[in-house]
C-alpha cells in the first residue's frame, strides 16, 4: 500500500493519504512506526497503524476522564475494560499514567476523604468502606484519615443528631434511639459516640408522651369511641415505640 502523503493537521494530529484509504491519527503513531520516511507499507503495519490510532484514541479519552474528576486506578480499570483494547494494552495504558502521575492512590485517597468530610454528611466509617472498594491499601487510607479533624466530626455529628431529635418528638425515647443509632451508624459514624451525644440530649419522655397522647387521641377520637378508641390509641402510641404501662395510666385518666 502507498503512501502518497502525509499532512500535518493542529494538536499533533496528522492525515494519511495512501491508495485505498485516508488515515487521521496522532503524532506518536507516525514516530512509532516511521511514518514520515516510508513510501509504502505492508498489511501488517496498515493494521498496525490502525491498531495504533485506536489505542492512543482512548487514551486521550481516558486522560479527559480523569480531568473532569480523579480517579483510582480500579476505576480506570473498570472504563477501559468497556472498550476494546487488550489486557495487555489497558496495562500499558494505566502504566503510562502511573508514570506520568495521573494515577496516584495517595492523592487519590487525600481528595477522596477532603470531598466526603467537608462535602458530604458521611463518617469516617463509610470513608474507609467506600476507599477500600476502590483497592486503595489500607495503609494509605489510615495514613490519611489520620489527618482528618476529629473535632469537625463529632462536632457535626452532634448538629445532625440535635436536629433529627429536634426533629422527632412524637417518638419514645427508645425508639428514638434506636432510630437514630442505626441511621448514624449507616453513615459512618462511630457507635460509641453516637450513643454519647444521644444520651445527652435526648428530652425529658414524660413531656413528649403526654403531648403526644394528646395529639393522637383528639384525632383519632373525631373517628372512633369507646373500646375502639382506646386499641386504636394503644396501637398508634406503641408504634412510636412508648412503654404499655404509660399508655395505659394515660388513658385511664382519659374519658373513654
Amino acid at each position: 500500500m502507498n503512501i502518497n502523503k502525509i499532512i500535518k493537521l493542529k494538536n499533533n494530529m496528522y492525515k494519511i493519504l495512501t491508495d485505498d484509504d485516508i488515515i487521521i491519527t496522532y503524532d506518536n503513531v507516525i514516530l512509532e512506526n516511521n511514518l514520515l520516511y516510508k513510501k509504502n507499507i505492508s498489511d501488517d503495519v496498515y493494521k498496525k497503524i490502525i491498531s495504533d490510532t485506536n489505542y492512543y484514541k482512548i487514551y486521550d479519552k481516558t486522560l479527559k476522564y480523569i480531568s473532569k474528576k480523579m480517579r483510582s486506578q480500579k476505576q480506570i480499570k473498570e472504563y477501559l475494560n468497556k472498550t476494546d483494547l487488550t489486557d495487555d494494552e489497558i496495562e500499558r495504558i494505566i502504566f503510562r499514567l502511573k508514570e506520568k502521575g495521573f494515577i496516584d492512590d495517595i492523592k487519590y485517597c487525600r481528595a477522596f476523604i477532603n470531598d466526603k468530610v467537608y462535602l458530604s454528611k458521611s463518617g469516617i466509617n463509610k470513608i474507609r468502606v467506600e476507599l477500600l472498594d476502590q483497592d486503595i491499601p489500607i495503609e494509605i487510607i489510615e495514613k490519611e484519615l489520620n489527618n482528618v479533624d476529629d473535632e469537625f466530626i463529632n462536632e457535626r455529628l452532634e448538629k445532625l443528631i440535635l436536629n433529627k431529635i429536634k426533629n422527632n418528638h412524637k417518638y419514645s425515647n427508645y425508639y428514638l434511639k434506636q432510630k437514630l443509632l442505626n441511621e448514624f451508624i449507616n453513615m459512618g459514624y462511630s457507635k460509641d459516640k453516637i450513643i454519647n451525644i444521644i444520651d445527652k440530649n435526648l428530652l425529658d419522655e414524660d413531656n413528649i408522651i403526654k403531648k403526644e397522647f394528646e395529639k393522637i387521641y383528639f384525632k383519632l377520637s373525631k373517628k372512633y369511641s369507646g373500646k375502639d378508641l382506646e386499641v386504636n390509641v394503644k396501637k398508634n402510641m406503641l408504634s412510636k415505640g412508648f412503654e404499655i404501662d404509660k399508655i395505659n395510666d394515660l388513658l385511664e385518666k382519659s374519658d373513654i
